[in-house]
Parts: C-alpha cells; sequence; structure tokens
C-alpha cells in the first residue's frame, strides 16, 4: 500500500488490489475515507465520514498532486 502524500491529516495512498480500476487514489484520516479518481479531473467517488468541506479540501490537495499520482499510478501497476 504505497502511500503517496500524508498532509493535513490525511493519508493518501494506492491500493496494491485496485489495478484493473482507472487510476484513483485512497484517503483516509481527520475521521473519514474517501476514494478520489484521478482522470479525468480530480473528483471524489466515493467517501464515508467526510464533510462537504473535507472532501472539497481533498479534492484540492488531490487536483494540486494528480500529475505526479498519475505518473506514481503507471510505475506501481505497469511493472
Amino acid at each position: 500500500m504505497p502511500v503517496l502524500l500524508r498532509a493535513r491529516g490525511y493519508e493518501f495512498f494506492l491500493r496494491s488490489s485496485d489495478g484493473g480500476e482507472p487510476p484513483h487514489v485512497h484517503v483516509h484520516g481527520n475521521g473519514g475515507r474517501a476514494k478520489l479518481w484521478l482522470v479525468p479531473a480530480a473528483r471524489v467517488a466515493r467517501r464515508r465520514g467526510y464533510s462537504r468541506r473535507q472532501c472539497e479540501e481533498i479534492a484540492r490537495i488531490t487536483d494540486a498532486h494528480r500529475d505526479e499520482w498519475l505518473a506514481a499510478w503507471t510505475r506501481f501497476f505497469e511493472r
């Protein structure tokens, strides 16, 4: 489970079992968890325990790192 970033109480990571899905990241911390698609743009796919405001913050963080995380996804799943 490669951790991509720890920021503002959140941990963003990839799950090794997700290679058959479109590129996305998972996040947990601050009382919740979520899955965010990376393409065509960063957006919340599902969430549990996060407010709308927290989801907006998570999406902003994801968008800021989107290109980097897409490259990490490719390296991790296309070994």
